[in-house]
């Protein structure tokens, strides 16, 4: 069993989907937790009860991460709560859904600012105390199908994406020399919230079924939380500039 006993993560957009089940797993492995959420703070309320019930101190931030100020109020409050941040998890993400042809100024500001910039000045600040963790410390991107290939309606989220996939890259030439490992999880189509906002969702969720290599199993986001358990272990000291994909090998179909 993995043990993160004595180590801290924080992890953006924690509240509910991917992001929550990163922190209880995290949690179940002994690492206190600090998260961001931005509008249900009963849902973060309940997150923080949860990681309590691992025996762990859990920590609830109300941040936008589009906001440069929330990101470093973020960071220095977490080290200042917990005197030391072994693991980093930029999950937070948004943009919204429409075609690229409708994309306004606005939209692609929102999209490129909560995405990449976030990560870029999460990693700012954060990497002064990374470089300090026992046994090197941890960031974790979030990707999606989307920043390689074409979805409906998903053309901004997905150049954001394929723009954190090339900084996990060279957020990982730049920080590995300093003890810091930088890599990505790239999920397939996981049924949160956020899915339930295309109109052909329901399409999508079968076509991965239908070309899933794992039998009937779906992709759950406690699936993608084992994935930032492993990297953010000693595990994957040696896993640097990487991005995993987990999607049941579903996009190996031409």
């Amino acid at each position: 069993m993995i043990n993160l006993k004595g180590k801290t993560a924080l992890i953006t957009g924690a509240s509910r989907g991917i992001g929550r089940a990163c922190a209880l797993r995290l949690a179940e492995a002994g690492c206190d937790i600090a998260f961001t959420y931005l509008n249900s703070p009963r849902n973060a309320r309940e997150v923080a009860d949860e990681v309590a019930h691992f025996g762990r101190q859990a920590l609830a931030i109300k941040a936008d991460v589009s906001q440069p100020s929330d990101i470093e109020t973020t960071v220095r409050i977490t080290g200042e709560e917990f005197g030391r941040l072994d693991v980093l998890i930029s999950n937070a993400a948004g943009g919204g859904f429409r075609p690229v042809l409708d994309t306004t100024l606005p939209n692609f500001d929102y999209a490129m600012h909560i995405n990449v910039r976030a990560l870029i000045l999460l990693a700012q600040y954060a990497a002064p105390w990374l470089e300090k963790a026992t046994d090197r410390g941890k960031i974790i991107t979030m990707s999606s199908m989307g920043g390689s290939r074409a979805i409906p309606l998903y053309g901004l989220i997905g150049a954001a994406k394929g723009a954190i996939e090339s900084l996990t890259r060279h957020l990982a030439l730049e920080l590995g020399p300093r003890g810091i490992n930088v890599n990505c999880i790239c999920a397939g189509m996981v049924d949160t919230g956020a899915l339930s906002h295309l109109p052909n969702k329901e399409d999508i969720l079968r076509m991965r079924r239908q070309k899933s290599l794992v039998g009937d199993i779906d992709l759950k986001p406690e699936h993608v939380a084992d994935v930032a358990l492993f990297l953010a272990s000693p595990l994957a000291n040696l896993v640097q500039g990487a991005t995993l994909v987990i999607d049941g090998g579903t996009s190996l179909h031409v």
